[in-house]
């Protein structure tokens, strides 16, 4: 191919311009930059919250692009066909894009790869999900860490990359090709009436995820330590939503908060330990990929956990309706904000596999519909790190106790009151919006009596878990 032929970058979970390796490889040498983004099999199978939050990223960044004089090419099919065509139609003798490292991500991206490779495309893919490349962290022996504490240890010292700034010109093609109008996709549509709701606490595209880091750093990490468990408090940083669609990278987080730790704000290091957190889901899920789908423990294969959905405890559940107030407080916030607290959804975790002995493929699912933050690392890590078949899972027999978390947790009930409307004679709209978010087929509304007591207590569930686990070998 001639080196002045175009290059397509197929943006995907790297939604930016500042920071982008593969954006910054594009753009050297001044060859025309082709954006491209495709609506494939992987867009089209995600929930209906993580759907419509992509939708709308997409768009953000199809607009800083256009303030560059460039543009984004939307289409939509199968990856590779897409990629043939437009190479055929534009010249372009490269694709580059970020990795990706969940299950179908790789395979997808090994075929592409591979095929265009096979016809004379430079194909590559370049970090920048991940803090560091899975294959590069490894034990004394060789292997992956399969231990949170480890690992944090391996890493926490590792030299990051300085964030590379966003290129300064893209050069365009002589003639653009044919886009799609990404708002004919409706990648909001499973989101129906909920969709207004949510917008109002979402926070979208490189800029919004910017003053986001920016107005954490300066109005709560000093207090992340102390305040971050507490859900109704204003104290972490939200960016889970901005990580997930790569609307900033995580090497920009690291170095943040790497100045504020060695500046000596007590709250860096409890926050650079969550953001490794979620570089651990990753790792686990690029060397043992089962953990998306399976019990990341075969030893835990047999238990006896429900798998059906249809039980009126699981509905409840899912309606915020179970009568334990902290749990129906975390699943209204989710479905008014796209997003739930850490600490509720640990709670609201340990309540569903160990009160309800309902299997935690059923949660991880529901928390892929509803959440905009969605990660699939970190979601299935997370729920098998409560149920117990997880890597460095919580010790099996920790059951929640809903009430000392929420006597401990929200002693003045802020939080509760913040998300439950029932028994308020002047609910706050946090609370209100929640019926105007979830589907009319429910049938509910602020004037629906709250639940006189809850579908399974705490002690009753503790025995019942507590009886399940006697006598196994985990």
């Amino acid at each position: 191919m001639a080196n002045n032929s175009p290059v397509l970058m197929w943006f995907r979970r790297d939604l930016r311009l500042c920071d982008n390796a593969a954006l910054d490889a594009a753009a050297q040498g001044g060859r025309p930059v082709i954006p491209v983004f495709i609506h494939d099999d992987g867009v089209e199978t995600l929930g209906a919250a993580p759907k419509w939050r992509l939708g709308l990223s997409v768009a953000d960044l199809g607009a800083r692009l256009e303030q560059r004089g460039s543009r984004l090419v939307c289409r939509r099919g199968p990856a590779l066909e897409v990629l043939q065509s437009l190479i055929a139609e534009t010249g372009a003798g490269a694709v580059y894009w970020s990795r990706l490292y969940d299950p179908a991500s790789k395979a997808r991206d090994t075929a592409v790869k591979a095929a265009l490779r096979d016809k004379g495309i430079d194909a590559q893919g370049f970090p920048g999900h991940v803090l560091f490349e899975p294959w590069t962290v490894k034990t004394g022996s060789g292997g992956f860490y399969k231990v949170y504490s480890p690992f944090w240890r391996a890493v926490k010292d590792r030299d990051v990359p300085e964030p590379r700034p966003a290129p300064g010109r893209l050069a365009a093609p002589e003639s653009w090709p044919a886009s799609d109008d990404p708002a004919l996709w409706r990648m909001g549509a499973a989101m129906r009436r909920g969709a207004d709701v949510v917008a109002a606490h979402v926070a979208v595209g490189e800029a919004a995820a910017t003053d986001r880091l920016a107005d954490f750093l300066d109005r709560k990490l000093a207090r992340y330590a102390q305040e971050r468990d507490f859900p109704a408090r204003d104290a972490t940083s939200r960016l889970s939503e901005n990580l997930s669609c790569g609307e900033i990278s995580p090497a920009v987080v690291w170095h943040a908060a790497q100045r504020a730790w060695h500046e000596g704000c007590a709250g860096a290091e409890p926050f650079l330990k969550e953001l490794v957190w979620r570089e651990f889901a990753w790792h686990l899920m690029y060397h043992t990929p089962h953990i998306a789908t399976r019990n990341w423990r075969a030893t835990w294969d047999s238990f006896p956990w429900s798998q059906d959905e249809s039980r009126p405890e699981v509905i409840a559940w899912k309606r915020g309706r179970t009568g334990v107030e902290l749990v129906d407080a975390a699943m209204r916030e989710m479905f008014v904000t796209g997003t739930m607290h850490n600490r509720a959804r640990m709670v609201v975790a340990s309540y569903l596999t160990k009160h309800l002995m309902t299997h935690w493929k059923i949660g991880m699912r529901w928390f892929e519909d509803c959440l905009v933050d969605w990660d699939p690392a970190s979601n299935a890590m997370g729920w098998q790190w409560v149920a117990g078949p997880g890597p460095d899972a919580a010790p099996y027999f920790r059951i929640f106790n809903a009430d000392t978390q929420l006597a401990r947790f929200d002693p003045d009930r802020a939080y509760v009151r913040a998300w439950i409307a029932e028994g308020q004679a002047h609910p706050p709209a946090t609370a209100s919006s929640y019926f105007r978010a979830v589907p009319e087929s429910w049938g509910l509304s602020a004037n629906t009596p709250y639940p006189a007591r809850p579908v399974v207590d705490h002690k009753a569930g503790r025995e019942r878990a507590l009886a399940a686990y006697e006598g196994r070998d985990f």
